[in-house]
């Protein structure tokens, strides 16, 4: 009896010790999978960490320039903005961290015709101007008090864009020769997006009746979009939002705006909304009813993109908000 109790419980501290084998086992192969994934992970974020570091950076003025080299090298180089999108970039002013961007980039992309007014010295002494091969006679000139400016705006003319696409296009190329093949075919995709896109913009305002084709909007900003579309633009600022709104430039757009019957005015994304409200109230002063259109998701956007993830947020996005906006409200 004895000798079978002993067989029984020898018996039983084998198979104990056997199940705490396998335990163990199960244990070491969790850690070591545990540790392979963890290894694997560290890998892969140093290899991304050093594939960012290995670009080339490069820093741009505006949200525009922003989507440009995007659409063009897409993640073959860093891209840095200086002015966040929604800003204004007639005003901004450079930060010391700015200076730093500008110092360090491989390469630096601004829009030129003054349009970084603050900014000039910098940028033509490190950068390259997207709007260096415009012939003289398609940029724009205004007469703002009594002087002679250049009208930076020229996104709004379709044309002029892909040239400084075409521009943009050859500095990335210059910057890195061994992805010439790949930019080249963004490029070309992109400009043919930019042809619809022209395409599209023609027939939306052409189908305002032509007694209705008028914009009136904060600042000046939208001449090129008034030559290449035959709209009329009329604005109580000038092409800088840096510009004083006189009283009589307000009374004016007033008297435009009762002449002409017009139905509908805009705001913009980077102007103060006060001063359309302004031109509502003279408006109404003289019998004349008309609809400030404004309010998030209903501005036009003139000088800025919109934020990364809203409408906008893209140079083709942006022009067919504006256009829907504008055939909706005009027609």
């Amino acid at each position: 009896m004895f000798k079978r109790n002993l067989s029984i419980l020898i018996a039983a501290a084998g198979m104990a010790l056997s199940l705490c084998a396998c335990a163990g086992g199960k244990t070491s192969d969790t850690q070591t999978t545990a540790q392979n994934t963890e290894s694997k992970s560290m890998e892969e974020t140093s290899k991304a960490s050093s594939d960012t570091m290995n670009k080339k950076n490069v820093v741009v003025t505006t949200s525009f320039l922003q989507d440009m080299v995007e659409q063009l090298a897409g993640d073959t180089v860093n891209v840095e903005l200086i002015i966040p999108a929604g800003e204004d970039p007639h005003l901004y002013v450079a930060k010391p961290e700015d200076y730093t961007k500008l110092s360090s980039s491989d390469l630096t992309l601004y829009h030129g015709l003054h349009f970084e007014g603050k900014m000039v010295e910098a940028l033509e002494a490190k950068g390259e101007a997207v709007s260096r091969n415009f012939p003289k006679d398609r940029i724009g000139t205004m007469d703002e008090d009594g002087q002679v400016i250049t009208d930076p705006h020229f996104w709004f003319d379709i044309g002029l864009y892909k040239m400084a696409v075409e521009a943009a296009g050859e500095s990335l190329e210059n910057l890195n020769p061994e992805y010439k093949d790949q930019y080249e075919e963004n490029k070309t995709k992109y400009l043919e997006e930019l042809t619809k896109l022209d395409e599209y913009v023609k027939e939306n305002i052409s189908s305002i009746p032509k007694e209705s084709r008028y914009l009136i909007t904060p600042h000046d900003a939208f001449n090129y979009f008034s030559r290449a579309y035959d709209i009329e633009v009329k604005a109580p600022q000038g092409v800088s939002t840096e510009s004083e709104v006189a009283n009589q430039d307000i009374q004016e757009t007033i008297d435009f705006i009762v002449d002409h019957k017009i139905k509908a005015i805009f705001a913009e994304s980077t102007t103060d909304p006060a001063r359309m409200e302004k031109l509502r109230e003279g408006a109404a002063a003289k019998g004349a009813d008309v609809k400030i259109v404004s309010g998030e998701g209903n501005e036009l956007f003139s000088d800025s993109l919109a934020p990364k993830g809203e409408d906008g947020d893209t140079y083709i996005d942006m022009y067919k908000h504006n256009v829907k906006l504008i055939t909706d409200n005009l027609k």
